[in-house]
């Protein structure tokens, strides 16, 4: 028996209240799942656009960002 038919066979077992506990909490879990994968790529969006940042020669110094205020 697969895992979903599984779920489903438990799932009919309960009580329609806790049916809807039972819904609100897949509904969390697919929730918290999506976020997860949101950070996943957001990080490696991140970790690509600065790969090999660190080898490149800086384009300004210290003294082409200080400012003047006198």
């Amino acid at each position: 028996m697969k895992l979903d038919e599984k779920i489903h066979q438990y799932a009919q077992k309960l009580p329609y209240s806790l049916q809807e506990e039972l819904l609100d909490f897949v509904q969390y879990l697919l929730m918290k799942a999506e976020q997860q994968e949101k950070r996943d790529w957001s990080s490696l969006s991140l970790s690509s656009a600065m790969r090999d940042m660190e080898d490149e020669s800086a384009l300004y110094s210290i003294s082409d960002i200080r400012a003047n205020f006198a």
